[in-house]
């Protein structure tokens, strides 16, 4: 008797957990600490009696509330209490609430609601936490206890590119208070008064749009940081001492209250480590700290990765040493994209003397502007919150398809140690349609072949369609039921494209993914006609075989096609989509049916599928990654974002599979004077040949190739850094064009 007692006991307990679960997977992120009080739902109700204090007038958490679109009476059955800890109408519930900032208590019963914080955006998310709870038109009876593990989650807005468009980042304002992240940085590197025009004020237009912005984001709960980028020609003088502070005072009279300074991607005078500290502890001291209700500083250094730390860390040292204690120090890992466990914050601690304030390089694509990123958030370690600052992560210029890694990044900033990137994966592609089951699966269909950067030079890859792995290979090899499996991914993909393509109830998404949709319905008809091959060909009559042969490199065509488009980015061509497993399975189950159809049929249809005649060699650690890309006559390299450190016999070579006639070429390494630097070299080969490089002018960046390059035979291209000494230079462009 005592056992069946037991066992039902553990089952009721069991299916308290289970509806717990089920209300706790609504909420983002995911809670510290939930406790079932009651068993079965309360109804969602029609109206709130609101209680507050005085304190809370013009609260923005309590706008929050009534944002949820339920009235609002004194005369409603269900009392909703919402108070900050000393607040009278929450003061039997004091020591319930988290002592850590930003936490919250929430009891949910039929008697009524309470939400205290431990302070007014501990409210707010306390708020957040119920109205997600019960997005299902229905109430668990639970208590939540909860708190952040990571003070400042959020967003760096500082990819090359297209900058956010107003309308975005409202958006964004909105999406970072409903899920918990308190910071945003705005940093965008083509914005000219962040960076180039640093001294001069935003004219009146500009300036009015980021007064909307700050508004938001104090209704949402956002530390909205203005970062300034004034290293690229600073000079460290009294003069621009004070035209960086009266840009700062200008963007605080226009509501900025958080404020950063990026000394990243420099080189020269602007790099000097005990020069920026200096000029940061003088913020700090006569601009934050006399202002009393500004945020701590944040300095993005020069060297802000391990793998450039070198010479004995005395950048790194000399800003531990020298900064002020309450300024921020960002880093983005051992590299410039890395992923970040606990030996190397351990690492970077050490040196700068705080804890780090980590910029994530993702889902950032500025460097792989032919993918676009949508897979799962992972790698980061889940025991390093206690020795970190902040976290923030840099997305995509797309904005809204970023909105699946930041969903999750919120999650993981928020409670580390119950992170899981599958589960939060699955949770943020629902929240893009969070009322359509069915666009939330073509989303996650199209999503799986969308996670993999391709070749790059941080050598930062994803896991790509993990559910094809063993049928890939398998199909390879050529078993039918494998390559069925294949054709059957190839329509779900297809049908995917087709109603992205079509959906009105995310037109934001639509629009940022459609040169990705489109590329990805050839890559599905690619593949249906590829596995037909397969399939059927050693019956099918070479009239047969020739037709879909024939449609299938279309297709190959198509899609070659699609990536010279008008769709392309223009600073980066190219659009990609399933190239991790999908596409260079199809390849590989292309070229063997044809090579198998024209061993049984004497045929001889061209197997090659796809063809790389180009490969790239360097000793600059920052160049040997790079992909070298071939569209038409033009042979290009991948550009570099941050600054090259070419040693004094750093050199890189292109290598070609056959030869080819050169009919121009030039390059931009970012700085004028730089063609007497370097030599360029043609193998023809027998011989190397040296051709001659200048500039058009002084002023000019773009280094052009003598007359004698006109007409040359190539294998292969060598540049070299011949000064005979180390050179500090951008990688902004190569290219050579073939005839």
């Amino acid at each position: 008797m005592m056992k069946k007692k037991i066992l039902a006991l553990a089952l009721v307990l069991m299916a308290g957990a289970m509806q717990m679960q089920a209300q706790m997977s609504l909420v983002n992120p995911t809670p510290q600490r939930v406790e079932a009080t009651a068993q079965g739902w309360m109804p969602l109700p029609t109206a709130w009696n609101v209680v507050t204090d005085k304190a809370r007038t013009g609260s923005y958490a309590v706008a929050a509330l009534a944002e949820s679109g339920i009235e609002v009476s004194g005369e409603a059955p269900l009392r909703v209490v919402l108070g900050v800890k000393g607040d009278k109408c929450v003061k039997k519930y004091a020591k319930r609430i988290p002592a850590q900032a930003e936490g919250y208590y929430l009891h949910i019963s039929e008697k009524g609601i309470v939400v205290a914080g431990a302070d007014e955006r501990g409210l707010y998310y306390g708020v957040q936490t119920l109205l997600a709870s019960m997005a299902e038109g229905k109430l668990q009876p639970c208590t939540v206890t909860d708190w952040p593990d990571v003070a400042f989650r959020g967003v760096v807005e500082g990819f090359y590119g297209t900058p956010w468009s107003q309308e975005a980042r409202l958006s964004q304002l909105d999406f970072y208070g409903k899920y918990k992240m308190n910071v945003y940085i705005y940093g965008p590197k083509d914005d000219p008064y962040h960076r180039d025009k640093w001294r001069v004020e935003y004219p009146e237009a500009e300036a009015k749009k980021l007064q909307v912005l700050l508004e938001r984001a104090k209704m949402r709960g956002v530390n909205f940081y203005w970062a300034i980028h004034p290293g690229v020609d600073i000079k460290w003088t009294t003069e621009d001492r004070d035209a960086l502070m009266a840009k700062l005072e200008k963007m605080y009279q226009l509501g900025v209250r958080s404020f950063a300074v990026f000394f990243d991607d420099i080189w020269g005078e602007g790099a000097k480590a005990d020069k920026q500290a200096e000029l940061l502890n003088y913020v700090d001291a006569n601009f934050v700290q006399k202002k009393h209700d500004v945020a701590p500083l944040v300095l993005c250094p020069t060297i802000y990765n391990r793998a450039w730390s070198g010479n004995g860390d005395k950048y790194l040292l000399t800003l531990g040493e020298n900064l002020n204690k309450g300024i921020e120090v960002m880093w983005t890992g051992n590299s410039v994209v890395h992923c970040i466990d606990r030996e190397s914050m351990e690492w970077i601690n050490d040196r700068i003397k705080r804890k780090g304030y980590i910029w994530w390089n993702y889902p950032v694509s500025d460097y792989v502007r032919d993918h676009i990123l949508l897979g799962p958030t992972y790698g980061n370690g889940l025991d390093i919150a206690p020795l970190l600052s902040g976290f923030v992560s840099n997305p995509m210029e797309h904005a809204e398809a970023s909105k699946i890694s930041l969903y999750s990044i919120a999650d993981y900033t928020w409670n580390m140690k119950h992170y899981d990137q599958k589960t939060s994966w699955e949770r943020a592609i629902r929240a893009m349609y969070p009322d359509d089951p069915g666009m939330q699966n073509v989303l996650r269909t199209f999503a799986v072949y969308n996670e993999d950067l391709g070749p790059n030079g941080h050598g930062f890859r994803r896991e790509e369609s993990r559910h094809l792995k063993e049928a890939a290979a398998k199909a390879v090899e050529g078993n039918g039921e494998a390559i069925e499996t294949i054709a059957g991914e190839c329509l779900k993909l297809m049908m995917a494209c087709n109603q992205l393509m079509t959906d009105k109830k995310n037109p934001a998404l639509r629009r940022e993914l459609y040169p990705w949709l489109a590329q990805g319905k050839l890559v599905a008809e690619y593949g249906t006609f590829v596995c037909a091959m397969a399939v059927m060909a050693k019956d099918m009559p070479v009239d047969k075989f020739s037709n879909i042969y024939n449609n299938a490199r279309s297709l190959q065509e198509q899609m070659y096609d699609l990536e010279n488009s008008n769709l392309r980015h223009p600073l980066q061509p190219g659009i990609k989509v399933g190239t991790g497993l999908l596409l260079p399975t199809l390849n590989k189950i292309f070229a063997n049916a044809v090579n198998k159809y024209n061993t049984a049929n004497s045929t001889e249809f061209d197997p090659v599928a796809e063809f790389q005649p180009f490969t790239l060699e360097s000793n600059v650690e920052q160049l040997k990654l790079l992909p070298v890309k071939a569209q038409g006559g033009d042979v290009s390299v991948t550009p570099a974002l941050e600054v090259i450190t070419w040693p004094a016999d750093g050199q890189f070579t292109i290598k070609s599979e056959r030869p080819v006639t050169l009919a121009g070429m030039d390059f931009d390494f970012g700085a004028p004077r730089t063609a007497e630097l370097f030599k360029l070299e043609v193998f023809d080969g027998t011989n190397w040949r040296e051709v001659s490089l200048l500039h058009y002018n002084a002023d000019e960046t773009t280094i052009h190739t003598g007359n004698e390059l006109g007409g040359m035979k190539a294998q292969a291209i060598r540049i070299s850094n011949k000064s005979g000494k180390e050179q500090k230079l951008y990688f902004k462009r190569f290219k050579f064009v073939k005839q």
